[in-house]
């Protein structure tokens, strides 16, 4: 079946983007949606099991605070249909806005709630709400930005402007870590009563800074053209699972990297702090320094993706921490500081970089542009909801047994083998024009521009 994209240029297209003010916009509000969204993930670890639940069962109170932190990645399916559905019919820049101020909204309402100490099973409900309309807004965010980012850029350089919707990812997870960094340190009264709230009321500025310039960013040269034309689809979601489920699928199995993320960023902080007896600040540096390296690891994945094509880089940022995700846990087990840095280093900052680099080219590169939004969004956010539940899961996993980690790695590793099979099964699409890129059977051009062409 076709979706109603001819092979040719749609009427009034031009190749005439601006994809360093899209990469720019991209970069700038992810990094300020997902500072959002990692300071409640650093919050639900260290704090919130004992402030916003009984206080009788410490334990039972981490287990529902990673829950909490769960429950947002619930909404993000419902959020990817809905904002998918504004962004394919309306355009993308009326998603990248609303989702920043959403976002921006629920995060500074989670630093005013009461502690359960205070309002009882009224906190953790009030909790709960905040929470999901966080994953309602994550849900449309990546995508979004990925499909502006992708449709001003060039074809030859597609995978390189896209990654900095990552890269602004990864700052907005390194400035959530470095907030609470000084946070933590915090005597533990004045940590529990009012020093966990300062990062989430500090968001207020950010989201307006991000509104700002999301505001300015153009609509895509490849929409504008639809829109004249009509070729916009009305039930974008309609149109997507009846052309393109396949690569729903494929998009959602392949997601499941994100595992990787949420054990190094959530369970690998709480299983440190709460079982093994290691320090809070050392524990958060691990993470402030890996994700440096990959503000400048990302691009240079993109780059490499470019040139020689997306699978070969994804595939070995999947295999790569699949494998490392043992030896940084079992570093935790032992305590070895050295160790810890190490592999935390080089399996977030370097390998599973490349996985984050390449992922938001090669699967919007699945999709016509009628429903690339929708596809993206939908496809992620199932596969990122399922590993939204993995820190609950490790802890279940790894129980009370000193060598529950192991456990925890090789579950973790698993999910990594099915991203490998998804990835190693896809068609290869970096040569491909952006006009033509979701339709079947389509070859790629053998005039692509050289990489390196001045932009």
């Amino acid at each position: 079946m076709s979706d109603g994209t001819s092979l040719s240029p749609p009427a009034g297209f031009t190749a005439t983007g601006k994809p360093k003010k899209a990469a720019v916009a991209a970069w700038i509000g992810s990094a300020l949606e997902y500072y959002d969204f990692f300071i409640y993930g650093t919050a639900a670890a260290l704090v919130f099991g004992q402030v916003f639940f009984p206080s009788d069962n410490p334990a039972a109170g981490t287990l529902l605070a990673l829950s909490t932190f769960g429950v947002g990645y619930v909404s993000r399916p419902l959020g990817a249909i809905i904002l998918g559905h504004v962004g394919d019919r309306f355009g993308r820049k009326k998603v990248l806005v609303f989702t920043l101020l959403l976002m921006g909204v629920a995060t500074f309402l989670v630093g005013c709630l009461p502690s359960y100490e205070t309002a009882g099973v009224t906190a953790p409900i009030l909790l709960v709400t905040l929470r999901l309309l966080q994953g309602l807004s994550a849900g449309g965010e990546q995508a979004s930005a990925n499909s502006m980012s992708l449709e001003h850029a060039p074809d030859h350089r597609r995978a390189y402007y896209t990654s900095f919707t990552l890269s602004g990812t990864q700052a907005g997870q390194l400035i959530a870590t470095a907030v609470f960094l000084p946070v933590a340190a915090l005597p533990e009264e004045a940590l529990l009563s009012w020093g966990w709230r300062v990062p989430f009321w500090a968001s207020v500025v950010m989201v307006f800074v991000g509104y700002m310039i999301r505001r300015k960013v153009e609509e895509t040269p490849v929409f504008e053209a639809k829109a004249r034309t009509g070729d916009v689809a009305k039930l974008p979601f309609a149109v997507l699972m009846r052309d393109h489920w396949a690569d729903v699928l494929r998009v959602v199995c392949a997601a499941l990297i994100a595992s990787v993320s949420t054990i190094f960023t959530v369970y690998g902080l709480t299983y440190a702090v709460n079982t093994v007896g290691l320090e809070r600040t050392p524990m958060l540096w691990v993470g402030v320094t890996a994700n440096i390296l990959a503000l400048f690891t990302i691009p240079m994945w993109g780059n490499i993706a470019d040139r020689i094509g997306r699978k070969k880089v994804f595939l070995t940022g999947s295999l790569g921490s699949a494998a490392l995700i043992f030896v940084y846990l079992w570093a935790i087990s032992i305590g070895n500081w050295a160790l810890i840095f190490g592999a935390g280093i080089v399996m977030f900052g370097l390998v599973y970089a490349a996985a984050n680099a390449v992922w938001p080219s090669f699967y919007g590169e699945m999709f016509t542009a009628r429903v690339r939004l929708s596809g993206m969004a939908i496809g992620t956010q199932i596969g990122f909801a399922i590993s939204g539940f993995l820190p609950t899961i490790a802890v279940a996993l790894a129980g009370d047994d000193p060598d529950g980690w192991l456990k925890v790695a090789a579950f973790t590793a698993l999910l990594c083998l099915v991203n490998v099979v998804a990835v190693a099964t896809a068609r290869e699409t970096y040569k491909v024009p952006t006009e033509r890129l979701g339709l079947k059977g389509t070859a790629a051009s053998p005039s692509q521009p050289p990489v390196g062409v001045a932009d």
